[in-house]
């Protein structure tokens, strides 16, 4: 089985997609075989088109997203409106045949850490199940350290590893007290590294953020 990590968010639209995206290709251009997952995707699927993209064409959008939900809403939300039932097993048998193909996965899930997919299951209990470290994706505005919070404290309740924090700027926005201070806040609050910042438009990981990451999944490639 690959090796690999699940991307998580504060809440939706914080710029997971971006940098699992952002992510994929830094790893690919250093010759690691990393593909991109999003087991479930509600609404349209451009998510899971940039993750395809990002992962070199080499997977299929079915295996990019094996779970498709029409409705723009939790998935919980979207089968009940849709009369369905969620297909996890689709969605875990999919992460399994990708693992056994490639070396690396980058697993994105939706919204955020809690949010539920059935009435019984919620992503941090999809998330947990599959035993790879979590990172939790921010974006760096006002709510960020409550938000960072709770959503750490959830993750080490489930007892899942949690690798640390990244920042985002999802949406151009002028600078706030909150956004000035909320990293070095959160480096003093939580009990992980805030591994890094990625701004509006990004086109590619901060080196110091990328060397980083592949420490703490202990990749060893050589960055120049």
């Amino acid at each position: 089985m690959a090796s690999g990590i699940f991307i998580t968010g504060t809440d939706t639209g914080v710029g997971k997609t971006t940098f699992c995206a952002l992510f994929l290709r830094a790893l690919r251009s250093r010759g690691i075989d990393a593909v991109g997952i999003k087991p479930f995707c509600c609404g349209d699927r451009s998510d899971a088109e940039i993750l395809q993209s990002a992962s070199g064409e080499s997977v299929s959008l079915s295996e990019v997203n094996p779970v498709w939900l029409r409705v723009p809403a939790a998935p919980y939300t979207a089968c009940l409106i849709e009369n369905r039932s969620l297909d996890v097993a689709t969605a875990l048998e999919t992460i399994g045949a990708l693992g056994k193909k490639h070396a690396f996965l980058v697993i994105e899930g939706v919204g955020g850490w809690r949010v539920p997919l059935t009435q019984q299951l919620c992503m941090s209990q999809f998330a947990a199940s599959l035993g790879f470290p979590v990172l939790v994706v921010a974006a760096n505005r006002l709510g960020a350290l409550n938000h960072t919070q709770l959503t750490l404290d959830s993750i080490a309740a489930r007892g899942t590893e949690c690798l640390g924090v990244v920042l985002s700027e999802p949406e151009k926005t002028e600078q706030t007290p909150a956004t000035l201070t909320n990293r070095g806040l959160l480096e003093d609050l939580l009990s992980v590294p805030v591994l890094g910042e990625i701004g509006h438009g990004c086109t590619e990981l901060d080196t110091n953020l990328e060397q980083r990451l592949l420490s703490a999944l202990s990749l060893a490639v050589h960055l120049p």
